[in-house]
């Protein structure tokens, strides 16, 4: 009978938990069980968003030199403004390619080369390996076969003030390398801050004046901007966003002067149609930049980071050598992107977000197989902060459940003690394993983000928040348990005497 009823209680609760989830994340649920399979190009768009809470998508395709641009959502949900051709977006990592060409364009007017040492320019930067110091090329940092490990991304400093750049790359200046460099592909978005930073020191400019006076303005990008923190803020930038709970909320998200070389271009698809068909060769360019660009898709077997069989990073791209494709994606706490370029069928597609995830690298797939009659792909969520959201929003309604079901049983449960008089040695060291048991779990959800080379800041810049809230119920739970079962053996041992 007490077990039944201790049944009943645990339904119930779960029931109502269940209810109050069902009426708040309606919308959310009917997106995640519906189709995903697409009739057309804005219909496939559509789906994606609203099956990844998406708020925004714009999308510029370049066939054939011809421009054509699409606008999905809202740049700004709370005011209701829509995306539109000259809504600003963060670009993220696809700022890469153009720091490369930047170094390219250095090169070739014979300010460095690419087989230099880094100590060349930075004589303190003195990274080790194996105890020893080692040595870093430019050629290595441009195909992330530095060594440096990819979780440097953490010692990127927060901070808007000119010595960010220069404090960022001495953050990672005696790091301990994963690898020797030269040997292995391993991307560290922090490379292309060194980049930027030798920019710096042979040219006498800010990285940032350099790449605007030297490609974007003679491209025609009159729109696009570093964000430094320093700039005032556009009144086209679209809002950027978070998931959290199933739901985009809007996130303004900390600076990083230190990482603007790597992630921090911000512009339209008006400007990267100019881009694009510069990647093609369409356009007015000066002949300095188009051969640095043309350049930019070559590959040197030799000194490109190798990624698997005929798939090789360069210069800022992801290059399918066999296919002729290059590609990029790019991902910042509250934007993401994606670049496709089919060089030899002169086709490109360029997708941003105010989101932070795999949609805009779906969207663009998909665009390109419909453009080349193949079939689109369903919607997948193999995303990991869509996927971290999702299993944690999950977990966070159990242990609301486990919670509310501990509170109703510690109330009860100085009640329960005292009337069961099956009492015992046996029963005691029970309790006391699944004691010890739940203070190590305790510990392990407090250390956990440590054991995967994360931490928590970093964890509430990029994450949901839904981890939090499940840590925090978690731990509440843990320390319920924790009590209760020290209740009852206070309780058994009363009882014995």
């Amino acid at each position: 009978m007490k077990i039944l009823k201790k049944a009943g209680t645990t339904v119930i609760v779960t029931l109502l938990a269940i209810i109050i989830a069902v009426l708040i994340w309606k919308k959310e649920l009917s997106a995640f069980f519906a189709a995903g399979s697409y009739a057309n190009v804005d219909n496939m768009v559509e789906t994606i968003m609203n099956k990844s809470a998406t708020p925004g998508v714009a999308l510029v395709i370049s066939k054939g030199g011809k421009i054509d641009y699409k606008c999905y959502g809202y740049a700004d949900v709370k005011n209701q403004e829509k995306v539109t051709e000259e809504s600003l977006f963060e670009l993220c990592s696809t700022t890469k390619a153009f720091t490369a060409l930047a170094i390219i364009l250095l090169e070739d007017e014979g300010y460095l080369r690419g087989s230099d040492r880094v100590t060349d320019y930075l004589s303190w930067f003195a990274p080790t390996y194996n105890g020893e110091r080692a040595d870093i090329t430019i050629d290595q940092l441009l195909a992330h076969t530095s060594g440096i490990p990819s979780w440097s991304i953490q010692l990127i400093p927060e901070g808007t003030s000119d010595e960010m750049l220069e404090k960022t790359i001495r953050n990672i200046s005696t790091i301990k390398l994963d690898t020797y460099p030269g040997i292995k592909h391993s991307y560290a978005t922090i490379n292309y801050d060194v980049l930027a930073l030798i920019i710096e020191e042979v040219t006498g400019e800010k990285y940032q004046d350099f790449i605007t006076d030297n490609i974007l303005l003679p491209l025609g990008m009159t729109e696009s901007y570093f964000s430094t923190g320093q700039e005032e803020v556009s009144a086209k930038l679209a809002k950027g966003y978070k998931l959290f709970f199933g739901k985009s909320l809007e996130y303004k998200a900390p600076r990083y002067y230190g990482n603007m070389a790597a992630g921090y271009l911000v512009t339209n698809i008006k400007d990267l149609g100019f881009w694009l068909n510069a990647q093609l060769g369409f356009g007015n360019i000066p002949e300095k930049l188009r051969s640095a660009i043309i350049r930019s898709h070559d590959v040197d077997r030799e000194i490109a980071g190798y990624v698997n069989m005929d798939k090789y990073y360069s210069y800022g791209w992801s290059n399918d050598i066999e296919n002729k494709v290059i590609k990029h994606g790019g991902s910042n706490p509250n934007y993401s992107s994606q670049v496709v370029i089919d060089l030899e069928k002169q086709e490109a597609i360029f997708v941003l977000a105010n989101l932070d995830s795999s949609v805009p690298a779906q969207i663009a797939d998909n665009t390109l197989k419909n453009l080349n009659g193949i079939q689109m792909s369903k919607f997948s969520y193999d995303d990991t902060y869509i996927l971290l959201d999702l299993i944690f929003s999950s977990l966070s309604i159990i242990a609301v459940v486990s919670f509310s079901i501990r509170i109703l049983n510690l109330v009860k449960g100085k009640k329960h003690a005292i009337k069961n008089k099956n009492t015992s040695a046996g029963r005691i060291i029970s309790i006391v394993i699944r004691l010890i048991l739940r203070i190590i779990f305790l510990v392990f959800v407090i250390i956990w983000p440590y054991l995967f080379n994360y931490n928590y800041y970093l964890m509430r810049v990029w994450m949901s928040n839904a981890i939090f809230v499940w840590e925090v119920l978690t731990i509440i739970n843990c320390i319920l348990s924790i009590i209760m079962k020290i209740k009852r053996i206070g309780a058994i041992r009363k009882q014995e005497h």
